[in-house]
């Protein structure tokens, strides 16, 4: 089995959770009520990233999407403690968007 698919759903999850923020904070969508859709994807983003990242262990092949992954875990483990309501918790945000595209497009290469 490739490990392909998770970095995909990793990647399709995270930019979900920009988006969500992204249309909270510009108030685009209320999600006063339902909270904890957000955290949900958060988490769902973490538990992907977590499984693609370590796919080095259990994946023989090319693991260089695997290594460039592992760096998102830094900004993936801060941001529950950068207020949301701040330009840190954004900047810290975006700060694991590279990783997530490298990691991306090494594992949907072909070598």
């Amino acid at each position: 089995m490739t490990p392909r698919p998770l970095f995909i759903a990793a990647t399709a999850s995270y930019l979900a959770n920009c988006a969500l923020g992204t249309a909270v904070a510009t108030r685009l969508i209320d999600t006063r009520r339902i909270r904890w859709v957000h955290h949900a994807v958060y988490i769902s983003t973490s538990v992907l990233a977590g499984a693609a990242a370590t796919s080095a262990l259990w994946h023989r092949g090319d693991n260089r999407a695997a290594l460039a992954l592992l760096p998102a875990a830094a900004p993936l483990v801060a941001i529950p403690r950068v207020s949301a309501r701040t330009r840190g918790h954004v900047a810290l945000a975006l700060s694991a968007a590279p990783f997530f595209l490298t990691s991306l497009i090494l594992s949907c290469s072909r070598r």
